[in-house]
């Protein structure tokens, strides 16, 4: 069987979040830390910082905001998925409307309003850790 996590602490599921505000960033770190089984694993504030800290740190979830300056959501999410250990990406953006098709690789879009403890446990649970092994 194959465990549904390779969280740093024993059995959590580690989360990097990508978003250019410091508002954002700050209102899912908070999410974060009020969600039983997650673990924050770091942030970043860009595409590129993204990929940088996804190879470093090998979260389970990238939280992944869709509209960023440079490279955004939609091209950072491809990239992602071709990291050696590609994490479960999960899309958010404001606009309901940003919603982007399947072809970047992601598992789900969601917007911000709507991220929640629940919500993110959901994710998790509906793509059964995204197939990750430990």
């Amino acid at each position: 069987m194959v465990p549904k996590c390779r969280g740093r602490a024993a059995g959590a599921v580690t989360v990097l979040t990508v978003d250019d505000q410091d508002v954002f960033r700050t209102a899912l770190r908070e999410l974060i830390a009020a969600t039983p089984g997650f673990e924050q694993a770091g942030e970043a504030a860009s595409g590129a910082e993204a990929i940088e800290r996804a190879a470093e740190l090998e979260p389970d979830v990238v939280l992944l905001d869709v509209r960023m300056p440079g490279m955004d959501g939609i091209e950072t999410a491809r990239r992602l998925n071709r990291l050696a250990r590609p994490p479960l990406v999960v899309l958010i953006s404001l606009d309901p409307t940003a919603a982007p098709t399947t072809e970047c690789g992601a598992a789900t879009f969601v917007t911000k309003q709507e991220l929640s403890t629940a919500r993110l446990h959901a994710i998790w649970t509906a793509h059964d850790g995204g197939g990750r092994p430990s």
